[in-house]
Order: C-alpha cells, then sequence, then structure tokens
C-alpha cells in the first residue's frame, strides 16, 4: 500500500482522514514543520506528498524513489518545480473549489476597510486624536466603480458581494472573454486601459505573469483617489510604483495580502503607511477553510490511488500516466 508523507501542519480533520486512510492499510508520516529542509529527508520513501507552502525544488526530487503524487494544500503551486515533476512523471494536484469564498469576503473587507479608514478610526480612539472623525476621511462604496481583474469563481463571488452594496461592477478577464463571458454579475472590460479609466475600485484575482500587470503607467491611468486590494499574488501590482502612489495620495488607499517577498523585510514597503491595510497572505486562511483544504488535499492523494482522481484537479494531466 502506498506510503503519504505529509509535510506541514493539518486541520484535525485532515490528519482524521490520514488516520482512517492507516487503517485501511496505508501508512503515513506526518511532519507539522513548514519547511523543504523539514521533509526532504524523507521523501525518499513517500510514494505520495501533501505539500503545504513550502518550496519542492528539484534539489529535494533527486532524492525521490517512489514518488507518483503531490498534492498541493491549496490552489497556487509557485514554489513547485513544475518541470521537475513533469519529468518524472509525477502528478501534481490542487484542491477545488474550497477558498473562493474566504478569498472574496477578505476582498470585500479590504475594500471596505480602506474605504472607511478603519485603521485611522482604530487608532485614533486608541490614541487619539477623538477629532480626528471631523477630517470626514471615510468614503461611501455605494454606487461607485469595482473593476474586478480576474473573473473566476473568486471573482465572480466578489461580484456578487459588492452588488450587494450596490456597487457597479464589471471585470476584466481576457481567457473569459475568448471562452464565453458567464452569466453573473459584472459585465466585461476588453481593454484594460478602459477598465482602470472607469474604476473607482480596482480588486486583483488573475494569475501572476512573467511581469507586473500593473505598473506605473496603469497607476497612472487611474482615477485619482482609487482604491486597489491584492488578495491573488505578489508581483501582479509592481511595489515601487504603488507604494509612491499612495504616499502621494493619486491612490486613496490599499489593502495587500500578498507581496512581492514574503515575509516582507521589516514590513515591506508600505509598512510606513498609514492607508494601507496590510495581512500576512491570509485570505484563504479561514478556520473553515482550512479545514475544507486539510481534507481535500488528503482525499486527493486517496482518489489518485483509487484511480478516482478528477483530472480538472491534476495540473500536470497530460505529463503523468494514469492513476495506479
Amino acid at each position: 500500500m502506498p506510503h503519504i508523507l505529509a509535510a506541514g501542519k493539518l486541520h484535525p480533520s485532515g490528519v482524521a482522514l490520514l488516520e482512517k486512510a492507516a487503517r485501511n492499510g496505508y501508512t503515513f508520516d506526518y511532519i507539522e514543520e513548514v519547511s523543504e529542509a523539514s521533509y526532504a529527508p524523507m521523501i525518499d520513501k513517500a510514494d505520495a506528498l501533501i505539500l503545504r507552502t513550502q518550496p519542492l525544488t528539484a534539489a529535494t526530487l533527486e532524492k525521490v524513489k517512489r514518488l507518483k503524487v503531490v498534492s498541493r494544500h491549496g490552489v497556487g503551486y509557485d514554489a513547485v518545480d513544475l518541470a521537475a515533476l513533469n519529468a518524472r512523471g509525477i502528478a501534481l494536484t490542487i484542491v477545488g473549489d474550497v477558498n473562493s469564498i474566504s478569498v472574496a469576503e477578505h476582498a470585500m473587507m479590504q475594500i471596505l476597510a480602506v474605504a472607511k479608514r478603519a485603521l485611522a478610526a482604530d487608532h485614533s480612539v486608541r490614541e487619539g486624536p477623538w477629532g480626528w472623525r471631523n477630517r470626514l476621511e471615510a468614503r461611501e462604496i455605494s454606487g461607485r466603480n469595482l473593476l474586478i481583474l480576474g473573473y473566476g469563481r473568486i471573482g465572480r463571488h466578489l461580484a456578487r458581494m459588492a452588488k450587494g452594496f450596490q456597487m457597479e461592477v464589471r471585470a476584466y478577464d481576457p481567457f473569459l472573454v475568448r471562452a464565453g463571458w458567464p452569466d453573473g454579475n459584472a459585465a466585461p472590460v476588453s481593454k484594460l486601459a478602459e477598465g482602470l479609466a472607469w474604476a473607482d475600485c480596482i480588486s486583483v484575482h488573475i494569475p501572476k505573469g512573467d511581469k507586473p500587470l500593473i505598473g506605473a503607467e496603469e497607476i497612472a491611468l487611474m482615477k485619482p483617489g482609487v482604491i486597489l486590494t491584492n488578495t491573488a499574488r505578489g508581483g501582479i501590482l509592481a511595489e515601487e510604483p504603488l507604494r509612491e502612489a499612495l504616499a502621494s495620495g493619486h491612490v486613496f488607499g490599499a489593502g495587500l495580502d500578498v507581496f512581492d517577498k514574503e515575509p516582507p523585510v521589516n514590513g515591506g514597503p508600505f509598512a510606513e503607511l498609514d492607508n494601507v491595510l496590510l495581512s500576512p497572505h491570509i485570505a484563504g486562511l479561514t478556520a473553515e477553510c482550512a479545514e475544507r483544504m486539510a481534507v481535500a488535499a488528503v482525499q486527493n492523494v486517496l482518489d489518485f490511488f483509487d484511480g478516482t482522481i478528477d483530472p480538472n484537479l491534476v495540473v500536470n494531466h497530460a505529463h503523468v500516466p494514469e492513476a495506479r
């Protein structure tokens, strides 16, 4: 029976599913530390690897002897050397739609907190001055224009939530414009520049490309006083031009859950700005979502060996043999 290496702390429900599998003949090692160095010495005897956010490099893959599947505890795989997996015919699976609601809620929270100047309001009560409130810095979002960059599951949930706040919603997603625009709460924007000039708020939910999607030129196209949020990936918004725009006031405020370097050194380039809401890449890390992700990550391993894995959850399905 297959041996599973679970690398990184799992929700107890995920551990319980591993223990149930062990009663049916599977074996497993469980390492709570989230680092490549902690699991690499044990990978040679693993048939399956359940991986949190730590890297999986080509150097570590040189040590594998039996590995057939890597199951990511999430939907991103930036830290995994996919080419090295493909070269060895090792499958990479991701979880399905388990965190989209959580991420969309976080983005909606960012928009509201930035618009309402929640950090400054909290500071005025804790440390003063109470009279800060008379500066009328808080804004309403009702009737404002929201541009969603990326109209996948997260973007669609956010559009629905924003409609509840009476926002006007459009989305930019070149893939869906070509493939067919889904029914929902957001009209398509075919040109990014057009959407940037229209928006009062912009929320990022698009995959990371080879270079930032939003740099100095794109920020210059935006309305003065725009609000930006990013719960997708660091590197989509160019950090230095964004910092300058926040400092000048051209960008009213930003909510950032992801950064070029994580964790940012000394809080990163935005640490001294009071119009930025920062969070440590937690948009998808609610208690409920953590349970769903852990269970799904373990179940993907079991389904892989049972031959019942959903091919839509196998990132590199074309490069790997069928489950066995």
